[in-house]
């Protein structure tokens, strides 16, 4: 199976360069792979003790934040290294404070994983979520250095409990420990046989509950909000905003909108802000008397939501019409109620929100004006469904530092 796998690395890789021609995001993804062992061999010196995380892209990464805050702290002098697969983790990243360094995760092939663990040369390896690449856990575990799976969330319909999983079986057993979200995950690796697992939760806990402590204020949403209640629609895609316009341009609630497109392209916000009929500003282009005056704000800037949903009164979510549910967590953290489009199975926080009544989803825009007029209307009904929300993440806090001691153990 390795000679397989290898194989469709090395094919992989061959097609990936040919659409980088046409595809810009492909070609960061390959481009910027060029010089990764170059810059590996100007940033690490073979006297540096390094801890090494692995996170696939940009949420996996705020995923892994709290355990990589707390390795700062507890082990100053070693560089931490973050590495990524993903362009839009990377691209976004690459110049942050919290890391020593950062870089792609070059392709999984065995030469690359034995270049890039001999240049990196990690005391620990730390794998956030799900990423699992066989040839640089197998390099790893040749060299003895301990390998954590975090945050880890595993369904039956993966490749790991199927018949013909035995290859990623094979590469599941190289960590030294799996902390894994829940009871069935769990039951899961109990059932292939790995017993080495332990359940903590999900650092996202963590991270959100670090967004409520910092200084939220931002003046161009004072300027906008002043005493109105403000819907804030975050990570949206141009399903999601089909039903969003029709509700705010025939809605009477005196309301301010805030929209946070995922994508900011030109030509999407141009054709998002002329489907509204209400008086609307772009974040990029506005005034301090615009801000007073516009009742729609669209954020075609990133960096802000997080601050943005503070100033919420209640919050929609997008991503689940296909596209993959975004973090609902971060609204919830700052105890508002949350909507979300239908498609939300898989996503652990998301199902057992909807289920206490503190997330829900909607199909279509008669739902969505019916529980967006009740969150309105009903303060009583939209502060319970905050607090639901609220004590949801309190309760599941704590899943960083159970992981520090069990690294302080191996370091």
């Amino acid at each position: 199976m390795y000679i397989l796998y290898n194989l469709a690395i090395y094919i992989a890789s061959f097609i990936l360069q040919i659409i980088a021609f046409f595809n810009s995001k492909i070609g960061l993804f390959i481009y910027g792979r060029k010089n990764v062992f170059s810059d590996l061999e100007k940033d690490i010196t073979e006297h540096d003790a390094t801890i090494w995380i692995h996170s696939a892209s940009l949420g996996e990464f705020e995923q892994g934040l709290p355990i990589i805050e707390k390795l700062k702290l507890a082990y100053p002098t070693y560089k931490i290294v973050v590495s990524f697969f993903s362009p839009s983790g990377f691209e976004v990243i690459k110049n942050t404070t919290k890391a020593d360094v950062v870089t792609y995760l070059p392709l999984d092939t065995p030469r690359n994983a034995r270049r890039f663990i001999k240049l990196v040369q990690p005391k620990i390896a730390i794998f956030v979520k799900y990423e699992i690449w066989p040839n640089m856990l197998n390099e790893l575990s040749n060299n003895s250095i301990p390998i954590l799976l975090i945050s880890a969330i595993f369904r039956s319909n993966q490749i790991y409990f199927k018949w013909y999983g035995g290859f990623m079986r094979n590469a599941l057993q190289k960590f030294t420990h799996i902390f894994i979200q829940d009871g069935e995950s769990k039951k899961l690796l109990s059932s292939i046989g790995l017993e080495n697992t332990s359940i903590n939760g999900d650092t996202r806990f963590d991270r959100v509950s670090e967004f409520k402590q910092q200084d939220n204020s931002l003046e161009f949403m004072d300027r906008f909000k002043q005493n109105y209640p403000c819907f804030v629609m975050g990570s949206t895609w141009p399903k999601d905003e089909e039903i969003l316009i029709d509700y705010i341009n025939t809605s009477s609630h005196k309301m301010k909108y805030v929209i946070a497109p995922h994508e900011i392209k030109t030509k999407e916000i141009e054709r998002l802000r002329e489907s509204i009929h209400k008086n609307t500003v772009l974040l990029s282009e506005s005034s301090e008397n615009d801000m007073g005056n516009a009742e729609i704000l669209i954020v075609d800037t990133i960096g802000l939501l997080t601050k943005i949903y503070s100033y919420a009164d209640m919050a929609y979510v997008g991503g689940a019409f296909a596209k993959g549910l975004h973090n609902t967590l971060e609204p919830a953290v700052f105890g508002i109620p949350v909507l979300i489009g239908p498609d939300f199975a898989g996503f652990k926080e998301a199902e057992e929100l909807v289920t206490l009544k503190g997330i829900f989803p909607i199909g279509d825009i008669a739902d969505f004006t019916k529980l967006a007029d009740k969150l309105f209307l009903d303060i009583d009904f939209r502060r319970s469904a905050g607090n639901i929300n609220a004590s949801y993440i309190s309760k599941n806090q704590g899943a960083s530092i159970q992981i520090m001691n069990h690294i302080r153990t191996l370091i």
